[in-house]
């Protein structure tokens, strides 16, 4: 009974044996990978950037009030075409009561001052008339009475002033505020009631309409310090917005800012482009944009796909690998000028009869299918 047992038991190792060596022989019987090669090739190369921005128009003008009151009157809404010198809205003038008070006083005082002076003429022309006064003084008492009838005049205009907003005959000259360019009102931020303030040395006044003209319209954006040396005034650009995207406008750069500003730690500096727009084309300020800059362009340089490059894993140089042999290949490095993201200019390292490894090629997806199946 043991000696059949023991040669149960060198049945099953001679049979294990056998197994794990066919095994073994099986899952490494895998054929040698064949590597493809390319070669050098002759395109165009465009190195172009993307920068985001918005459409705005060329020149938007903000109207603003004369003098301080209360909006009486709105007589456009947002949307609305205006012409140069149509009404927009009405203020009505409410003085300041202590400036009230002190115009007055002064237009009672110059009165005073008028009354005394004409005193002063009428006896000095009697003293003139009867040879006692010198001709001089008799000129020097007349021009202080015109003087002050003079002051007179200009204390009453300026009360006139912060009472009713302007002088003369035309009293709405100042209260009536109107276009100065012709366009399209893109903004009404005061409603009827709200106070405003004028536009002088000390302050910007209150907005009371925005306008411009929607026809001229222009790209802004932002390019990063590492890309705006590359760039020139009267590239062409290309420009999407993202309300029409399926649709591209022509762009010429018209404007690069000479001072950057920090933005999240980069340097950006500010560009603008004319955008050429079809006539029949509505536009609406502040569409946001894409615009694809060109930085670099060259015709029919030597090229290779950029799928083929290597880089080394301690210096980060690129090369790749050339056939010296069936299947031999040796280390090649390269000095490359510019790149598109797919191709990109061999300067240096190659010639054109050169084979390259093509070291990384997947599978099309139906054969991966296959494999899975």
């Amino acid at each position: 009974m043991n000696k059949y047992l023991k040669y149960l038991l060198i049945i099953i190792g001679v049979g294990g044996v056998l197994f794990a060596t066919a095994y073994f022989i099986r899952t490494n019987a895998t054929p040698s990978t064949v590597f493809e090669t390319e070669t050098l090739f002759r395109t165009s190369i465009r190195e172009t950037t993307l920068v985001t921005g918005k459409i705005i128009p060329q020149d938007e003008v903000e109207i603003k009030p004369q003098i301080p009151g209360i909006i009486q009157m709105i007589a456009v809404e947002e949307g609305d075409l205006v012409n140069t010198g149509d009404l927009l809205a009405r203020v009505k003038v409410v003085p300041n009561e202590q400036t009230l008070n002190s115009a007055q006083g002064r237009v009672e005082n110059a009165k005073l001052i008028v009354v005394n002076a004409e005193k002063d003429f009428a006896r000095n022309q009697q003293l003139y008339e009867k040879g006692i006064l010198s001709e001089r003084d008799f000129n020097a008492a007349e021009l202080s009475y015109k003087q002050a009838k003079q002051e007179l005049v200009n204390v009453e205009n300026d009360l006139q002033i912060i009472r009713e907003g302007s002088t003369g005959g035309d009293r709405s000259a100042n209260t009536n505020i109107r276009a100065t360019v012709s366009g399209t009102v893109l903004e009404v931020p005061v409603e009827e009631g709200d106070q405003v303030i004028e536009s002088n040395s000390f302050n910007a006044g209150t907005t009371i309409a925005s306008i411009a003209d929607l026809g001229k319209m222009i790209f802004e954006g932002q390019v990063d310090e590492s890309e705006v040396a590359k760039i020139r005034v009267g590239t062409n650009l290309e420009v999407s917005l993202g309300a029409v995207p399926d649709q591209e406008f022509e762009a010429s750069l018209r404007f690069i800012a000479p001072k950057g500003s920090e933005e999240q730690g980069t340097v950006q500096f500010k560009i603008e482009a004319d955008v050429f727009l079809p006539a029949d084309f509505t536009v609406r300020a502040g569409y946001s944009a894409n615009a694809s800059l060109v930085l670099q362009q060259k015709d029919s340089i030597p090229s290779i796909r950029e799928a083929l490059l290597q880089f080394d894993s301690k210096t980060q140089e690129p090369y790749v690998e050339v056939q010296t042999a069936e299947q031999t290949f040796e280390r090649r490095d390269l000095t490359l000028g510019i790149s598109d993201g797919i191709n990109v200019e061999i300067i240096e390292g190659l010639e054109e009869s050169d084979l390259i490894k093509v070291w990384n090629k997947t599978e099309e997806p139906d054969k991966l299918d296959e494999n899975e199946e």
